[in-house]
């Protein structure tokens, strides 16, 4: 399940409205809240800082066991710094100031940082239709600018819609310089994620960012996304290998997306080297922001984070 499907799916197990409660620390202070956070860095001594991705939650959201609003005490609750949003949990507010600054006011009690917000249907970026394709860059504009009023760095776009690759290529690389450029006085940078198709083929994407020439435009690599093809039942039918991936999207990242699905008994993914693509993201000298996405079916969705969080506190001990 990817988050641009907007599937509403039912989790095998409840979070419930206790284990939400468990995330909040609603009357903490702002005092106490970045003490708590110091000290989770000084413990960690990390080269990067952790981040929760919206869609580890949505199981929660969909279900309407918490709400957007709920996201940065959630956020706290799991040790986490900063906050990753996905549009379609607010999708009407991108212009709602007094909501945005609502959401502000939550990040701010509870010590987080707005990091970046990730968008989904609004409309294709790669779209061989010239006319579709513009709309599409439009419809960007207001998330750009609620982005920018929430502090954010950066919005995820993705590039989709593209039916032959040189084509496709070409096209993307305009409208990201388009897109881009608007962004570019709101200080908002324009992030691109394998996220299916031909943005989840390493070589292609080195290939569109090795001609884009805007400095606040670059990729978001997802350590799981690699799947280029399914079939109906959304069985992978065509893959691209994962490590040569990262390798191909790392020298352009600006953000980090550490996605997962299960554990083994000793809290290794059982599918994802973490110490190896980690140390990979150490190769390019990131710093930033590396954002916890579990998005597995066996845990539940609290457990899944917790267990995420640890894998790269673990990993990220032994590299730094």
């Amino acid at each position: 399940m990817r988050r641009r499907d907007f599937v509403k799916k039912t989790s095998k197990a409840s979070l419930g409205i206790a284990t939400l409660g468990m995330y909040a620390c609603k009357n903490a202070t702002k005092q106490q809240v970045q003490q708590d956070i110091n000290v989770e860095k000084k413990e960690a001594d990390l080269f990067f800082k952790i981040s929760l991705a919206q869609w580890s939650l949505h199981n929660a959201l969909f279900d309407k066991k918490m709400n957007n609003l709920d996201f940065a005490a959630a956020s706290r609750g799991f040790g986490c710094e900063g906050l990753e949003y996905v549009n379609a949990f607010f999708k009407d507010k991108a212009t709602d100031k007094a909501y945005l600054k609502e959401m502000n006011n939550r990040a701010d009690a509870e010590g987080q940082q707005n990091v970046l917000i990730m968008i989904d249907g609004e409309g294709e970026l790669a779209h061989p239709d010239k006319k579709a394709r513009l709309q599409a860059i439009k419809n960007h504009h207001k998330w750009v600018d609620a982005a920018h009023f929430l502090g954010c760095h950066a919005i995820r776009v993705n590039l989709a819609g593209g039916v032959n690759k040189v084509d496709a290529a070409k096209v993307a690389v305009d409208s990201l310089e388009q897109l881009s450029a608007y962004a570019k006085d709101s200080n908002i940078n324009i992030l691109v994620e394998n996220h299916g198709g031909f943005s989840s083929n390493g070589e292609w994407m080195s290939g569109v960012f090795s001609n884009v020439k805007s400095e606040n435009c670059g990729t978001l690599p997802d350590f799981g996304n690699f799947c280029i093809t399914k079939d109906k039942d959304r069985n992978c039918l065509e893959a691209y290998d994962r490590y040569k991936g990262m390798e191909a999207l790392l020298p352009f990242a600006k953000a980090v997306s550490a996605k997962s699905y299960d554990f083994d008994a000793n809290g290794n993914e059982t599918t994802i080297d973490f110490m190896k693509v980690m140390n990979m993201v150490k190769d390019v000298n990131y710093t930033g922001f590396v954002g916890v996405e579990y998005e597995g079916k066996r845990l539940p969705e609290d457990e899944g984070i917790k267990a995420t969080r640890d894998l790269l506190l673990k990993v990220g001990k032994q590299l730094s």
